[in-house]
């Protein structure tokens, strides 16, 4: 099985604007039983995020959604926030997103890397929440925190909530977890493995170091679940995570 992992990971894009616009282009079914791997729709997972975002974010203000890819959250988000904007790297992510979200008032998309220096992600000059799910595992420590800054300039009064696959085990462990075994990779993950860049961890000690004490307030955080659809059933795999709500510190 290493050897097959290998051979489909060697065959992922280095760059990751190319990467995840072949992966989202390619895409024809998404939700339980599709073909994205962290798309499984699960309203266990949305409702441990639910009480949170009441509780720590102000839900008069909109919210954005970092990395939105087909708008799964980003739509559901329009349920607790007044608007939800989601927003992701790529053009076909965001063209499946806004047809998955036809006739909803409230829901907006567009295209934006919030890794790029500078980069503008928020529309609100009022201020805004962010929702980033599933983003920083996969990004290197420097998209981490440039990111984290862009961010940073563009709440303005509002909170970030994040959540991150944290999975405490080795790389072959995980994709065992995600239905790997001798002889078999479901379709999902094999997909992932051979499109997209590398998983890897994201807790507490990660968040430290994109989003600096001296630059931000730690309100809540702790451990979460992530469930993901690795084969074409609609039964979903839970994946150990890590989510945190943060705030910028003032006049820093």
């Amino acid at each position: 099985m290493v050897p097959r992992i290998a051979w489909l990971a060697a065959r992922a894009p280095r760059d990751p604007h190319r990467a995840w616009e072949g992966y989202w282009k390619d895409i024809r079914t998404t939700g339980a039983g599709g073909q994205v791997l962290w798309d499984s729709a699960s309203d266990a997972e949305r409702e441990q995020y639910a009480e949170a975002l009441r509780a720590h974010l102000d839900t008069s203000l909109p919210v954005i959604d970092v990395g939105c890819g087909n708008g799964s959250f980003t739509r559901w988000l329009a349920g607790i926030f007044p608007e939800a904007l989601g927003i992701d790297v790529s053009p076909s992510a965001i063209a499946r997103a806004e047809a998955e979200a036809a006739g909803l008032a409230n829901v907006s998309f567009a295209v934006v890397d919030a890794t790029e220096p500078g980069a503008e992600v928020s529309p609100y000059p009022g201020g805004c929440n962010v929702f980033v799910r599933g983003v920083l595992h996969v990004l290197p420590p420097r998209s981490r925190a440039q990111l984290a800054a862009n961010v940073r300039t563009s709440v303005r009064g509002g909170r970030v909530f994040l959540t991150e696959t944290n999975f405490p085990g080795s790389s072959l462990e995980y994709v065992e977890r995600l239905g790997a075994a001798p002889g078999y990779i479901p379709a999902g993950l094999k997909r992932a493995i051979a499109g997209l860049p590398r998983p890897g961890h994201f807790g507490a000690t990660e968040r430290g170091a994109a989003f600096p004490a001296d630059q931000w307030q730690l309100l809540a955080d702790g451990p979460a679940v992530i469930h993901t659809v690795p084969a074409e059933t609609a039964e979903s795999t839970p994946i150990p995570g890590y989510f945190a709500v943060l705030q910028p510190r003032k006049g820093v």
